[in-house]
């Protein structure tokens, strides 16, 4: 257990990190949402910028059968060198946006 709490303040401080940058620009909001029970991490922006509306997640991050799912990463380099740079293995991580037949290429974790 002591590794999927790790895991957890670690995507915890990564996505926090990307939700503390300030928005000098468009007075969109960015936050950091995370679940009751602590295995899903989403970075999610909100707002209006002149007449366009955003609100979106531009992470999303799961915990799930001992491993981290990667459901989406919006952001420019992603976040998994981040985690891998934490200690988490290459093997414990899932890119789930991937479709399944191609994941086996990227290097880290099909499932």
């Amino acid at each position: 257990m002591e590794r999927i709490d790790r895991w957890r303040e670690n995507l915890r401080k990564i996505i926090q990190r990307y939700a503390d940058i300030p928005d000098r620009y468009t007075g969109v909001s960015t936050y950091l949402l995370v679940s009751n029970d602590l295995n899903h991490y989403m970075l999610m922006q909100e707002g209006w910028y002149q007449k366009q509306r955003f609100h979106g997640a531009i992470i999303h991050a799961e915990i799930r059968d001992d491993k981290i799912w990667i459901h989406y990463d919006g952001v420019e380099d992603g976040i998994t060198d981040e985690l891998v740079a934490t200690g988490v293995l290459k093997e414990n991580i899932v890119l789930a946006f991937p479709p399944p037949y191609v994941r086996s290429d990227t290097g880290y974790a099909v499932a």
